[in-house]
């Protein structure tokens, strides 16, 4: 990525995202320090609710201000992000880490079926404003986002009961695993790169792999439309997911991605938000992503 290209999606992010993503984007575009990790905390801990969960358009295509499985997801994510830039390796950082996640934990289990499942988002959803794709909010639990969310919670240093009993519930839904799309696979894939069994993981992933090219709602490579690509499986060239998906098609998201920047320096969005204040924060988040994907791989 050119200087003049980051510079572009630096001045997007200061003049229209969110302040979690002008956060993250410290860590990743300029500073890296442990208080710079901390104000990515801070900045997720204004979405909390007093039931633990969080909510308040925290995903910006849910307008709820209720807590939702989504929101808590979306969060982790971020927390990924810190555990992810140089300032993760700090210990204090990863102690804080830890506490917010583990914070959570009592929320999911409040919202889980008895099964340990979680579905992506509650009917509260529907009272709001939201993107087509979210419906009536009625999901049943699901590897997205349950398999996602607890192997971001165990790789924070989040302890809980639930989290066994979700462990249990996505090793089930894989073994019999049918239906696939891209966000289940990426859910998924993430989870059994830290299962302990190693040898089932890596049967199962062996098996997913296969599948990629065909699933809906992921593109190998370039396409129309709205899909997951293999940057968002594995978007750091050290990523070992990375070895599922051909070079090929890796160098081709990459130069379409570069390609898609906008003259006002950030990403489009290939899906309809819900409003105007959800799609400028949507693309801090796409922005923000692009450039660190592009960064890293240049």
């Amino acid at each position: 990525m050119s200087t003049s290209a980051l510079d572009r999606a630096h001045d997007f992010l200061v003049t229209h995202a969110r302040l979690l993503e002008r956060r993250l984007a410290e860590l990743w575009l300029g500073k890296s320090a442990p208080a710079t990790a901390f104000a990515v905390l801070d900045a997720l801990a204004a979405y909390r609710n007093p039931d633990g969960g969080l909510g308040h358009a925290l995903e910006p295509d849910a307008r709820a201000p209720e807590s939702q499985p989504l929101a808590v997801d979306f969060a982790l994510e971020a927390v990924e992000q810190v555990l992810d830039s140089p300032a993760g390796a700090d210990p204090v950082v990863r102690d804080r880490v830890a506490g917010f996640a583990e914070s959570l934990v009592p929320y999911l289990e409040s919202v889980a079926a008895p099964s340990g499942g979680l579905p992506i988002v509650l009917p509260s959803v529907a009272r709001y404003p939201r993107a087509a794709h979210w419906g009536d909010g009625r999901f049943p639990p699901g590897l997205n986002p349950t398999a996602g969310i607890v192997t971001r919670l165990r790789r924070a240093g989040a302890k809980g009961a639930w989290l066994d009993t979700a462990d249990e519930f996505c090793r089930a839904e894989i073994d019999r695993l049918t239906g696939l799309d891209g966000h289940s696979a990426l859910n998924v894939l993430h989870f059994l790169a830290h299962a302990p069994d190693r040898d089932w993981a890596a049967r199962q992933r062996a098996e997913i792999a296969g599948r990629l090219a065909g699933l809906p709602h992921f593109h190998l490579y370039p396409g129309e439309g709205y899909g997951l690509t293999p940057l968002d499986l594995a978007p750091l060239p050290d990523d070992p997911l990375r070895e599922l998906v051909p070079a090929d098609a890796v160098t081709a998201h990459l130069t379409a991605l570069a390609a898609a920047q906008q003259p006002d320096g950030g990403w489009p969005l290939p899906w309809e938000p819900p409003g105007p204040a959800s799609l400028l924060e949507w693309r801090g988040v796409v922005t923000l992503k692009a450039a660190r994907v592009l960064a890293a791989n240049a």
